[in-house]
């Protein structure tokens, strides 16, 4: 299940890590095993305590630690223009300090229990995570538990954390220029969606930030029955839930928590064309189609054609970008296609490309769009579609052999209202998968009217100019 995360504010695409673990699974697991285990279900064990969290633990023994997830149903979607990257900078100062644990406490007292701890924000959740001793569980919810409800958010930490916040800004997007042409790209994809503002937030907003607008978005959006506890490990269930109770029974929730108005994106009317100039070593192309996602499909068989229609294109070495691109025809030195369908509003399938050394971008713009019309054109093989299929299911595997991955997949489908037993159901989706499936969404969604393209087109690069480093890591 192909998942994007902005950890502090940077996309990251599980495309990456599904394709290396295909390569690693197809040494060890034939597909005919890797079904048969994928579909070896463990229970979720759910609670709900009185003041409205969720509890939802699975039993996984194979090492004697435990992740500890918190999830809020909150990130950058939920905000509004003039106050975008909110959730990022209140994840920021969650770890500056309560009333019970000044700042700094949270991650002594976590290194001295040999575990390790972070957060991520993305569009539409955010979370934050121990990795720790099941023995020592306790710790991990005694601090988490306090979080909930007693940031003291002091005026001079906020002072300091927005400027780190700039800069984590100015080093991963600005600095970046693929990043920066994403970040203009969706600008421009999107008109009224809240997917049109980037996660970590517009530059302006950050300048013009309060910590009064932290404390009140804290306030709204930080409550027991806002969020949901999601554990995976060495762990009692049972116990678990007592533990929860404990430290977590006494919150008081939110009463008057609504849930952010509808921002449907108005239906584009005609292809959309952007330039981005930035300082750059070469070119770069991306482009996106507007498509549906699992909570919107009116057939809830579109998504996983999709997501089995990027896989083809971009699923590995025997994927058509790799073999007639890359390798093939010598065009590209870097094509992808993705698409994530697990998202709380309608989002993009995406492509994108470098030119290879002498090979003008227009070039490979071109090629990926011709690789779009094959696919309209006429079904792909049952060979192929079993390639492909069996490179998912086998990245499925790699996930779910990671207890933080498990953990993962089940707070972020809880997050955005897909629930977590759609997880149960997604190898079943993927194997009945139809080549005509995905030509018929290929030729449904992939249209011309509602494409977007954004083009980088390269600088020269100042060598006398100042990296900004990286000095944002808690």
């Amino acid at each position: 299940m192909r998942r994007i995360l902005t950890f502090s504010g940077k996309i990251r695409n599980t495309r990456t890590i599904l394709a290396v673990s295909c390569l690693f699974a197809g040494f060890f697991i034939s597909p005919v095993h890797a079904i048969e285990r994928v579909k070896v279900t463990v229970p979720v064990h759910e609670y709900k305590l009185d003041n409205g969290l969720k509890v939802l633990v699975k039993q996984d023994k194979r090492a004697p630690i435990a992740v500890v997830q918190l999830w809020y149903k909150v990130g950058s979607s939920y905000e509004h223009n003039g106050l975008t990257g909110l959730s990022h900078v209140v994840e920021h100062m969650m770890f500056k300090g309560t009333q019970k644990h000044p700042t700094g406490e949270f991650n002594r007292i976590i290194a001295e229990n040999g575990a390790e701890d972070n957060a991520f924000t993305s569009q539409d959740y955010t979370a934050y995570y121990q990795i720790i001793a099941a023995d020592r569980l306790e710790v991990a919810f005694e601090l988490e538990s306090d979080r909930v409800r007693g940031l003291t958010l002091p005026p001079a930490e906020f002072k300091k954390e927005v400027e780190v916040v700039k800069e984590e800004r100015r080093w991963r997007t600005e600095d970046k220029p693929t990043a920066l042409t994403y970040e203009q790209f969706a600008a421009t994809a999107f008109l009224n969606s809240p997917y049109h503002n980037p996660t970590i937030g517009w530059m302006t907003d950050l300048d013009a930030m309060k910590v009064e607008d932290l404390r009140a978005w804290y306030e709204r959006w930080y409550a027991p029955n806002n969020a949901t506890l999601v554990v995976v490990g060495d762990v009692d269930p049972d116990k678990v839930h007592e533990l929860a109770k404990k430290y977590y029974g006494p919150l008081k929730p939110t009463a008057d928590i609504l849930p952010p108005k509808p921002q449907t994106e108005v239906e584009q009317k005609g292809i959309r064309s952007i330039r981005v100039k930035a300082p750059a070593e070469l070119p770069y192309v991306m482009m996106g189609y507007k498509v549906p996602g699992m909570l919107d499909a009116k057939d809830k068989w579109e998504p996983y054609a999709l997501e089995m229609l990027a896989s083809i294109l971009d699923g590995g070495n025997s994927s058509r970008f790799s073999k007639e691109l890359i390798r093939g025809k010598e065009i590209a030195s870097q094509a992808s296609a993705g698409y994530d369908g697990y998202g709380r509003l309608p989002d993009l399938f995406t492509l994108s490309g470098m030119p290879a050394k002498d090979v003008k971008l227009e070039t490979v713009k071109a090629a990926l769009l011709e690789q779009v019309e094959k696919l309209k054109a006429a079904p792909i093989s049952a060979d192929e579609l079993e390639r492909a299929r069996a490179q998912v299911i086998s990245g499925e595997i790699y996930q779910r052999d990671s207890q933080q991955e498990q953990a993962t997949i089940i707070g972020s489908l809880e997050s955005v209202g897909l629930g977590y037993k759609l997880a149960d159901e997604y190898v079943d989706n993927i194997l009945a998968v139809t080549p005509e499936q995905v030509q018929a969404v290929a030729k449904k969604y992939l249209i011309e009217d509602h494409l977007t393209v954004a083009e980088l087109d390269p600088l020269p690069i100042d060598p006398n100019k100042p990296k900004n480093e990286p000095r944002f890591v808690r």
